[in-house]
């Protein structure tokens, strides 16, 4: 699909293949820590049964040795700060720690952005926790725009 350069070191941007779950797993459970009880297992295996309108990436050095993920999907519904439908919307994206800044995570979001274009898409979002300045820095370092903040409330109804 796409390359980049990480230490010097060719990276392959692929889909996801039945090979890359453990991998994707351990990845996922990295950027997510909840779903380490199983629940990322049990996505990962639907996700590769049928992707549906998603895509999901991972990085690779030559060597096999995984460096990130990525996963997005199309919106149909409301997405903030967007005014078309579809949408591409970053659903995550993981690069591990010893690989950041290498552009790894450039090259896993050119391959979504293409990937987008060709479902017809003219904007591409993504979210993040507002206290999360890591991944805000990286969003805009990326080419994403902050649309707004939101702080979301519900009550219980008993």
């Amino acid at each position: 699909m796409d390359r980049a350069d990480h230490l010097g070191q060719p990276v392959k941007i692929a889909r996801a293949e039945p090979a890359d779950a453990a991998d994707w797993t351990a990845m996922r459970t990295a950027l997510w820590p909840s779903g380490a009880n199983g629940a990322h297992a049990a996505d990962i295996t639907q996700l590769l049964a049928d992707a549906g309108d998603t895509i999901n990436l991972i990085a690779r050095e030559d060597n096999g040795r995984a460096l990130g993920f990525a996963e997005a999907a199309l919106r149909r519904d409301y997405v903030n700060g967007c005014k078309t439908s579809p949408v591409a919307f970053l659903e995550g994206i993981f690069v591990t720690p010893e690989a950041r800044g290498q552009g790894v995570a450039r090259a896993l979001i050119a391959a979504i952005e293409a990937w987008a274009r060709e479902q017809g898409c003219t904007e591409f979002a993504s979210d993040a926790a507002t206290d999360n300045v890591v991944s805000h820095d990286m969003h805009r370092a990326l080419g994403f725009a902050e649309t707004q903040r939101v702080v979301f409330f519900r009550k219980v109804l008993g």
